[in-house]
């Protein structure tokens, strides 16, 4: 077993920033299996394409025999597993392509890291780990008054997304259970920083923002979600893989509960005073049709990683703001190389009645 990691969708948003972060503070060598599907950007990892201890592989992890090759060649002492479809919107729209990722390619996943480590020296098996990185969308909606989420509360999922994440979760789970692979599986908060395609809320804002168009908010805009800055969620993951126990599940969040409505004003905000234009943006907030299944609020409770682990997250939500409009005003050329034709239909679809992001 090499000193070597592999880690899956290492091209999208989250899965490059773990990337980076990685090869920048550790010094285990990286392999990055992406599919390079509308999210996935392989300029997002310019910096480091030359480096010798990355290496980039371009497949869909429901090839097997490609996970193989992949196993049999880089031998790693760990799966990192960020590859899925993500969007909510996408999920509604068109489900099967979820349940063909998030769950038969977790399953893809599974069953190629058993069989490696089964094949592992007596000696190498029990440092190997298969980390599932996963979402809060799994324990459904809460109420105003209700507790956060814990790593005990029941999986409740209202979406197509967060059904087939939920059954991703499950298996990993039943990989630890019945096989004795030894995984571990995250549950993150809702992530913003750089990188982040411009379907979702934060990109979507600033993005429409400097066009001059409308920033859609679903319904009365009260929803709320608990913020997570992607680089904090990163050292988390680095922290969970190196201390946490197989079998374990670690809720990961920012403290940072915010409704969306106050999250697209402080977008407005941050914008007015580093790209002033000819009035406030927020005028240009408007209120659009909810969609179906909205979840009213997600908080996460991450006192088991703080208490156990000793991870916290270092940057508040107004900086972690600021540092992200910064980024994209900085980075015009990437989001337009991003927002490309097929970006620009699927929006047209998406909100062909209705507009909006999470």
């Amino acid at each position: 077993m090499n000193d070597c990691i592999l880690v899956t969708g290492g091209a999208g948003f989250i899965g490059s920033n773990f990337v980076l972060q990685w090869l920048e503070h550790e010094s285990t060598s990286l392999v990055n299996l992406d599919s390079l599907t509308y999210a996935g950007n392989p300029a997002n990892l310019a910096s480091v394409q030359d480096k010798q201890r990355y290496h980039f592989v371009h497949g869909d992890i429901n090839d097997r025999e490609l996970l193989r090759r992949v196993f049999a060649e880089h031998q790693p002492s760990a799966v990192v597993h960020f590859a899925a479809e993500s969007h909510v919107d996408r999920s509604i729209l068109g489900p099967e392509e979820f349940v063909r990722t998030n769950i038969h390619g977790t399953f893809s996943l599974l069953s190629e890291a058993l069989a490696h480590c089964q094949h592992l020296p007596e000696t190498d098996r029990p440092r190997f780990r298969f980390l599932h990185v996963s979402t809060d969308e799994v324990y459904g909606s809460l109420g105003e008054n209700d507790a956060a989420f814990s790593e005990t509360t029941p999986y409740a999922p209202n979406s197509p997304y967060a059904a087939s994440k939920a059954a991703s979760d499950h298996l990993v789970r039943a990989w630890f259970h019945t096989y004795k692979l030894p995984t571990l599986t995250t549950n993150c908060s809702n992530n913003y920083g750089p990188f982040q395609f411009p379907e979702k809320l934060i990109p979507l804002m600033i993005h429409n923002a400097l066009s001059g168009k409308p920033l859609p908010v679903y319904g009365d805009g009260q929803n709320v979600r608990d913020w997570l800055y992607v680089e904090d969620h990163c050292s988390a993951i680095r922290c969970v893989l190196r201390n946490g126990r197989p079998g374990e599940t670690y809720n990961i969040g920012g403290r940072s509960e915010r409704r969306n409505l106050d999250v697209v004003r402080i977008i407005c905000a941050v914008l007015d005073e580093l790209r002033p234009a000819a009035r406030p943006y927020a005028d240009l907030i408007a209120f659009v049709p909810d969609r179906p299944g909205h979840d009213r609020r997600y908080a996460i409770d991450s006192s088991r990683i703080e208490r156990e682990l000793h991870w916290q997250p270092q940057t508040s939500f107004e900086d972690g703001m600021r540092r992200t409009v910064a980024w994209y005003l900085d980075h015009q050329d990437w989001v337009s190389s991003v927002a490309n034709k097929s970006y620009r239909d699927w929006i047209a679809t998406q909100y062909a009645t209705r507009q909006g992001g999470d």
